[in-house]
């Protein structure tokens, strides 16, 4: 079995001969995340990490400064169109040319990128299989250079329907063609361990399918496509009508939400705000357990 939609993922092998390629951009989009501070969790940006190694040709995607809201009280949002047209330019990115996305922390970071381009009407962006972990394992090149690559002018044509916020999730609880999808661990959805964003637990009635569970721990790629539609189907999202993804802030969400594209669903949505919001608002419903 395969992927209905294959061409949202590129591996090493294709890449490593690909990088002289002057329409070819690839980014690394790192950000390491530690426990603790007033959202559940603080964030680094992984850019001085990325300048001591990383794959040629590549720039770093900064998430937590040119590529989230610094106006929103929670971490790592969506930014305005024009901010995020703006770092875009920046990093090179346009028209007429493909970007590859890599982390080093299991694709989520990569594919919260992938997420953002999409819903900015971008849609010749890949994520990078396995990402810094496979490349490194494979023992492929690495340098120290710095990005030099020239500006370009990215156009934003936003899909707000890509993105949800409360009201939205609340809407979809009430449906049963939605499915609300929580891509944290097990123990985060039952409230009984982990990272905890105000009240333990989940969104009442939503479904778990956590994000890390979809990777290989030691390589960092996804599993085989197969057991991949196995996990989403348990959990009945590849027969809803529509999914919502959410998770503590929106970055393991739209890791579930690229594999479901992967896997070919058409009417996918992340709730940005996620549990960061949800659960510091007690009228909003959650379960343990």
């Amino acid at each position: 079995m395969n992927f209905v939609n294959p061409l949202h993922l590129v591996e090493t092998d294709w890449l490593a001969p690909q990088l002289d390629d002057p329409s070819l951009r690839v980014l690394e989009c790192t950000v390491f995340r530690q426990p603790g501070a007033l959202h559940g969790y603080r964030v680094e940006s992984g850019r001085s990490t990325w300048a001591t190694g990383h794959i040629p040709g590549s720039g770093f995607a900064d998430l937590t400064a040119d590529l989230c809201d610094q106006t929103s009280p929670f971490l790592l949002m969506l930014p305005p169109p024009p901010q995020f047209a703006d770092a875009m330019s920046r990093l090179g990115v346009s028209d007429g040319v493909r970007v590859v996305l890599y982390d080093r922390d299991m694709n989520v970071w990569a594919a919260r990128v992938w997420w953002m381009l999409r819903a900015f009407g971008f849609d010749d962006a890949v994520v990078l299989n396995g990402g810094w972990c496979k490349w490194t394992l494979e023992r492929r090149a690495v340098s120290t250079d710095p990005d030099t690559s020239a500006p370009r002018r990215f156009t934003a044509r936003p899909r707000p329907e890509l993105f949800t916020d409360k009201s939205g999730v609340l809407a979809g609880l009430g449906d049963r063609s939605t499915c609300v999808l929580n891509a944290l661990t097990e123990e985060q959805h039952r409230g009984s361990g982990g990272v905890t964003y105000g009240r333990p637990g989940r969104i009442a009635g939503s479904v778990n399918v956590p994000a890390r569970a979809l990777v290989d721990p030691k390589t960092h790629a996804y599993l085989d496509p197969a057991t991949l539609r196995a996990k989403f189907a348990a959990a009945g999202a590849l027969d809803a009508g529509r999914v919502i993804t959410y998770c503590g802030g929106g970055v393991a969400a739209s890791s579930d939400a690229f594999i479901l594209t992967l896997l070919g669903h058409e009417h996918v949505a992340v709730y940005d705000a996620s549990l960061s919001e949800w659960a510091a608002d007690p009228a909003l419903p959650m379960d343990t357990g």
